[in-house]
């Protein structure tokens, strides 16, 4: 069986890859390389540089014949989705749609797809289920919620199937802390470095954060079954960015105090998942602790300094 994997060369995605070689899944990967990492990239995948809306993924694909995608490939900031709406809705509209039409002529059977946590706005409750009702706050939320409804349209017209792994905050190995990248990796380069992170808000924010490798196993998980539909993937858990940061600073045996500095426009303040849904329907659940994460998250810095 032979997947397309976009935004392959990235954080989650080369994690993804690892895992389908491993089960013996033949791997083509798109990727533009604006984000993702030469040193990510498999050395038993196929790799095409292009960006997804370039009018020659067709082409790709019809050459490829690739059995399944997963389309990972995004613009993934909340903020520059507030700066530049424009580009965040050209990557992860048009961009998808692009690759769902080439989907569509290479014949592909099924289309794996990560939404967000974004998509909820402010939680009327919690923990947040499928059924929670949609209030998005930022460009971002906008653009992945609004390629859940393009997939079920793709269904209905072409009976390409489809699964929505509606993700919380993923961190792990090989997550970029350049820019507004995630938390995790900021705070274990920045405390690595023995640098002063700087935390937006007051800190007391809640989070809900899951391993990449498990995230990794879902997407193996609803790739081998005959699953369709909208997933949440997270931990049910719950965290505040103050005690993620105690809890790196525990781990590393040192007590470096952070900065605050204003919120950001679009965060959410509270957000946690249940995951009760996926792991009735096909068993996935969280098998990495937070703290047992961290640590395999720091070795990683470590020897990524150590170079």
């Amino acid at each position: 069986m032979k997947v397309m994997v976009t935004g392959g060369a990235g954080f989650i995605s080369s994690h993804i890859v690892d895992l389908l070689i491993e089960n013996n899944y033949e791997i083509c990967i798109i990727d533009s390389l604006e984000h993702g990492n030469t040193e990510n990239i498999n050395k038993k995948a196929k790799f095409y540089k292009m960006d997804i809306r370039d009018p020659g993924i067709t082409e790709v694909f019809i050459k490829e014949k690739p059995d399944f995608v997963i389309h990972n490939a995004a613009q993934i900031s909340v903020p520059a989705s507030v700066d530049d709406p424009m580009n965040d809705a050209s990557i992860n509209i048009l961009g998808t749609i692009n690759i769902l039409e080439a989907s569509r002529k290479a014949n592909v059977k099924k289309i794996i797809y990560p939404a967000s946590a974004a998509i909820f706005g402010e939680p009327s409750y919690l923990p947040i289920d499928e059924q929670h009702p949609l209030e998005m706050l930022s460009g971002y939320g906008i653009t992945k919620h609004t390629v859940e409804h393009y997939l079920k349209v793709y269904k209905s017209l072409y009976n390409i199937d489809f699964v929505v792994l509606r993700c919380s905050n993923i961190y792990g190995p090989r997550q970029d802390s350049s820019g507004e990248g995630g938390v995790v990796a900021i705070f274990c380069e920045k405390l690595l470095n023995d640098e002063i992170p700087c935390i937006y808000g007051d800190g007391e924010q809640i989070r809900d954060f899951v391993y990449v490798k498990d995230v990794a196993d879902a997407y193996l998980m609803s790739l081998k079954s005959n699953i369709n539909g909208i997933y949440n993937v997270a931990t049910n858990t719950k965290i505040s960015i103050n005690e993620l940061y105690k809890e790196i600073n525990v781990i590393l045996h040192k007590n470096i105090v952070c900065t605050y500095a204003p919120e950001r426009r679009g965060d959410i303040r509270e957000s946690y998942m249940s995951y009760d849904k996926i792991n009735k329907k096909i068993g996935w659940e969280p098998e990495t602790n937070l703290t047992k994460g961290l640590q395999e998250t720091l070795n990683y810095y470590k020897n990524k300094l150590s170079r």
